[in-house]
């Protein structure tokens, strides 16, 4: 078995260890959403992504190409870097385009993982996890909505 880089597991890791910096300096600096962009950053562009890349390489039938790898790279990222930055910027109307390329991101990485590749409880934990991800992008779009007022 030898080791292949995986940009999914790379970015999501890095977003973890950005989330984890952005808490430390919440406090000291007095960042009105430190803890909210803390756990934004670790949850939803970290371990979301890096679960995201765990899974291709155990579940997918076939590697989903690199042009497919770097589709759902730029839709998740640029999503998460949306929604961060317009929650911030409190621009409800960038929070909703981001949110519709984390839902792209998300459709891609559903279409990599299709069929029926590993043990069967390991493919409806994997269908679950995402159903929870894409009910989480809609309520995040609704409270987004009602914060702008």
């Amino acid at each position: 078995m030898s080791f292949r880089p995986d940009p999914l597991r790379l970015l999501g890791a890095a977003w973890v260890v950005a989330g984890g910096l952005v808490a430390a300096v919440t406090g000291p600096l007095r960042l009105d959403h430190g803890s909210w962009l803390a756990a934004y950053a670790v949850l939803v562009a970290g371990v979301t992504q890096y679960v995201f890349g765990v899974v291709q390489g155990v579940l997918a039938v076939r590697r989903p190409s690199s042009r497919v790898v770097v589709a759902e790279l730029v839709a998740w990222n640029a999503g998460a870097v949306g929604v961060i930055g317009g929650t911030l910027a409190r621009l409800p109307l960038i929070v909703d385009v981001s949110g519709l390329l984390l839902g792209l991101g998300l459709g891609l990485i559903i279409h990599a993982v299709r069929g029926t590749g590993g043990p069967a409880w390991a493919r409806w934990t994997y269908r679950i996890l995402l159903v929870v991800i894409l009910v989480s992008i809609l309520v995040g779009l609704v409270l987004a909505q009602l914060r702008a007022g």
